[in-house]
């Protein structure tokens, strides 16, 4: 090292040291600051955007063994900084996710007679902040657990949120994201990742995530019980020695060469809530992909049994619909029809299948009326995939040896459900299931899962997950709203993809609704036009046709028919990718509307839903590359069932105009000429 860059290092060192113990980074556009400071309080950060401070001055550190560390002033080592620029490819709303960012590694030591070392690592990116902790291998730390975190969101003023509050550990995380002021979060809440809040200045939204979760558990959010606003981070504490969730430890650690680190916690910033929404920092912060070969990957749509009850139209069999060779047979033919890539078979098909830890069961015998072979023989034959339902305990006590037997049959993936906890048990469960799947080429779905962080780009056959509330609670009740429609782009998927399972073409009021539900063929209270801007404004590589071929046509019978037997609307359906090279959110606000913008090689698509309010919309082409258009406008008509299709050849330089029903929805197609 040169005099002059040694001298530099140094003077580095002595400016962070002489600062009043603060340290500072900021994002490479410099709208966003974070500042940590360690002092007699302890360690605690702030972070600015454009000079208005969106988090106060928060309190950092972990309970370790019972005892605090960081609640008080550390002894200051060392400090270093570097500029980062993350790179790679994602199945799903942006092909290619590029993320600059700065970052500080802090390291600190505890003044008590442990002298436990900690680093504190701050990136500040331009859509958000993340930091964790990390703890450098030590003498004074080899078994050990972790009770808690320190971590804060302090607020600065009473921001209107958006959350999903569960109340207890174990849970789907399913359900809906309420509006609620920071000042009413309580203690005994327990908030889901995000909790989306706006500052008040502006339209500025932050949401408060966090990724790259491994050897710990998943977080909550609960209220400060000191009656500040904000909220501080709740671990899922570790169920395996107290079922009841009351184990006091949420971590067990052994000390390693590289250390132990928590995820990171993440502050998500944009100028508009749409901005969080087209955002991929949580998949950024996930830890890079180890596959060197992912052609095997394939993402698609699937043709699904169990939200339609396995309804077919079965010829020349006594048979009745079900789970029996003949109906997947006929599911197949409904998807060789419209060329979707896969059929997925849901619960029930193996011996001893359950939804609940019941012993007994072989995930590689199939019930006596599953022909498995032939199924996947005919399948084959129609070049249509096969996606296979599992009880997660169940797959475990015969993992390796069912992923082997399913790569041998032919099976492309599957979906496995009812984990329902985020303690670090079950972290540890999807880490061994998702690379166990990688090693024999299966893809993954994930159902009763928490919520996204970041393992999309670990393990790109993770093609998506439930851990939200979706199309199924249609066939029991009637929270599923046009208000939480347009809510979900705007808070829980913007960690990841989610199997919202789209498609219900059954449609009513919701006024008439409560007459009519019921779990065989079951109806939505969305327009027809809602139900095909599902397939673009929302996420997933894996993303299904919920109802039953009879109900995609008009005449309710056996496929293959001809398009002028299809519903309307279904020809956009067969069509619509399910994954994009770049998305953008044109317009819109949570719980109210939303203008999705997807690209796919040359061509756009749009997607625009509403909440229960009649919309006109008039939305500026500018995103569109050179040249014409021809835009092909599928919108909502006089009933809710009915279509209005038209087209027209456009431009970057015009607009298109839309009429959002109540509850309703438009799409578009752009295809350059």
């Amino acid at each position: 090292m040169t005099a002059i860059r040694l001298l530099s290092a140094a003077c580095l060192l002595v400016a962070g040291v002489a600062n009043a113990g603060t340290y500072n980074v900021q994002s490479p556009n410099a709208r966003i600051q974070v500042a940590v400071t360690n002092d007699a309080k302890g360690l605690s950060y702030a972070v600015t955007l454009d000079g208005n401070q969106v988090i106060s001055q928060s309190a950092l550190g972990l309970v370790i063994d019972d005892v605090s560390l960081g609640n008080n002033e550390l002894a200051f080592l060392d400090n270093s900084k570097e500029k980062g620029k993350d790179s790679f490819e994602l199945f799903g709303r942006t092909k290619k996710v590029v993320e600059q960012y700065n970052s500080i590694t802090l390291k600190f030591a505890g003044n008590d007679e442990r002298k436990l070392k900690v680093n504190i690592v701050v990136r500040a990116y331009d859509d958000g902040v993340a930091l964790r902790y990390v703890l450098p291998n030590q003498s004074g730390l080899n078994q050990f657990t972790i009770q808690n975190e320190l971590t804060r969101f302090a607020f600065p003023n009473n921001y209107n949120c958006y959350g999903l509050n569960l109340g207890k550990f174990t849970n789907s995380h399913e359900g809906e994201f309420d509006p609620i002021k920071a000042s009413s979060i309580r203690e005994h809440n327990l908030y889901d990742n995000p909790l989306v809040c706006k500052t008040g200045v502006g339209q500025t939204t932050l949401a408060l995530a966090e990724s790259d979760v491994r050897d710990y558990p998943g977080s909550w959010f609960i209220g400060r019980g000191d009656g500040g606003l904000g909220v501080d981070v709740k671990l899922t504490p570790r169920f395996d020695s107290r079922p009841d969730g009351l184990e006091k430890a949420a971590v067990r650690a052994t000390m390693s060469a590289s250390g132990v680190k928590s995820p990171w916690r993440v502050v998500m910033l944009g100028d508009t809530p749409g901005a969080l929404t087209q955002s991929s920092l949580i998949a950024a912060l996930g830890e890079p992909t180890k596959l060197k070969d992912t052609r095997w990957i394939k993402p698609g749509k699937t043709a699904w049994d169990w939200w339609n009850d396995n309804q077919v139209v079965l010829e020349n069999t006594t048979l009745k619909p079900g789970m029996n060779t003949e109906t997947y047979k006929a599911y197949i033919d409904f998807a060789a029809t419209l060329g979707l890539e896969y059929i997925l078979i849901d619960a029930g098909w193996h011996e001893g299948a359950a939804w609940t830890n019941t012993p007994g069961a072989n995930v590689i015998k199939p019930i006596a009326v599953m022909d498995m072979p032939e199924i996947l023989r005919y399948a084959k034959s129609k070049n249509v995939g096969v996606w296979v339902w599992l009880q997660w305990k169940q797959l475990d006590w015969q993992m390796e040896e069912a992923l082997s037997t399913y790569e041998q049959w032919g099976i492309k993936g599957i979906k496995v459900d009812f984990m329902d906890r985020s303690d670090q048990e079950i972290v540890d469960y999807y880490h061994k299931l998702l690379s166990m799947t990688a090693k024999y080429h299966i893809m993954v779905d994930l159902h009763g899962a928490y919520p996204p962080n970041g393992l999309v780009r670990t393990y790109p056959h993770f093609l998506t997950q439930e851990g939200v509330m979706g199309a199924e609670y249609n066939k029991w009740s009637e929270r599923v709203t046009a208000t939480h429609n347009v809510t979900l782009p705007f808070t829980r998927m913007i960690l990841g993809p989610i199997d919202y399972t789209p498609g219900g073409f059954r449609h009513t009021t919701a006024a008439e609704f409560p007459q009519l539900r019921r779990n065989t063929l079951p109806f939505v209270k969305t327009t027809r036009g809602q139900a095909l801007a599902m397939f673009v404004v929302y996420d997933s590589a894996l993303q299904m046709l919920a109802d039953s071929p009879i109900t995609y046509s008009k005449t309710q019978g056996k496929w293959p028919q001809p398009q002028s037997e299809w519903e309307d609307g279904l020809e956009f359906v067969k069509d619509v990718p399910s994954t994009w090279d770049e998305t953008r959110i044109l317009q819109g606000d949570i719980g109210e509307f939303i203008v999705s913008a997807r690209r796919n090689g040359n061509d756009w698509y749009l997607g625009a839903m509403t909440n229960e309010s009649m919309r006109a919309l008039t939305i500026p082409l500018d995103f569109l590359g050179k040249g014409f258009y021809q835009a092909t406008i599928w919108q909502d008509g006089k009933s809710v069932s009915t279509l209005t299709k038209s087209e027209m050849t456009t431009t970057a330089k015009q607009t298109i105009n839309l009429q959002l029903a109540s509850a309703g929805g438009a799409v578009v197609m752009l295809k350059k000429k």
